[in-house]
């Protein structure tokens, strides 16, 4: 199974063909439009999918790219962000996300999001297969929230069984990333690791997955972050 994440700045409906180019069976997708509301070139393109947003032009969607069924699970949602949990092909778990600044939705902003919505969803997370998107987050930033940040996240993440993959093929650890995921303004001097696909230990099956940054080259004129793409041997179909 080949799955990718992808914050795509918006304006999907014109970038698709590209995230097409990286032959996923999952796409999960940041910054998108509601495909219900744009162009019939998207809407075809979106299939049976799930998506949910701030507003018809920013939100999350996943979508499924063989033909697998998805079902979208009612999950407790409080303390702002987006956070979209689905069932794919009534195999795998999946729950997508993209955590907000305070402005965007109300008291809590980016990984302080992740942190509540953990605590309402804990029973339901210990289910779940896969967990990725934009987190807005980075273990160099726990200086600045005491509580509720980075390291807490990941280590109660770690408590269910859930492991971010990157850190675990690149034997990296958290805070200290060679490969940026996104880039402030699009500058080369603003680099940072904040996008994240995390897997239950369930997923990998004794196996290592592949995961792969996308080149800054390739990307950059397109997008300030760049797609995350993992491989594991379990099926999607």
């Amino acid at each position: 199974m080949r799955l990718v994440t992808w914050n795509c700045n918006g304006a999907l409906r014109r970038k698709y063909h590209l995230i097409d180019a990286l032959d996923a069976d999952i796409l999960v997708v940041q910054e998108c439009e509601d495909p219900a509301q744009s162009t019939a070139d998207y809407q075809s393109w979106a299939g049976e999918h799930a998506w949910i947003g701030l507003t018809k032009n920013k939100g999350v969607g996943i979508f499924p790219r063989r033909g697998q069924s998805i079902e979208r699970l009612d999950w407790n949602q409080e303390h702002g962000g987006l956070f979209l949990p689905v069932r794919i092909a009534d195999s795998i778990t999946l729950l997508g996300v993209w955590t907000l600044g305070r402005k965007s939705t109300g008291q809590y902003s980016y990984i302080a999001q992740f942190w509540h919505y953990i605590q309402l969803n804990r029973l339901n997370l210990e289910q779940a297969s896969l967990v990725c998107g934009d987190f807005n987050s980075n273990q160099i930033w726990d200086a600045t929230r005491k509580k509720r940040n980075h390291s807490d996240c990941v280590r109660e993440l770690g408590e269910i069984g859930f492991r971010s993959l990157y850190h675990l093929t690149m034997g990296e650890e958290q805070g200290v990333e060679t490969q940026p995921t996104f880039y402030l303004h699009r500058s080369e001097l603003k680099p940072y690791h904040i996008d994240y696909v995390f897997a239950h230990d369930s997923m990998l099956m004794g196996q290592a997955p592949r995961v792969q940054v996308g080149n800054r080259g390739m990307w950059i004129n397109v997008s300030d972050h760049m797609p995350v793409i993992a491989e594991f041997r379990q099926q999607c179909v």
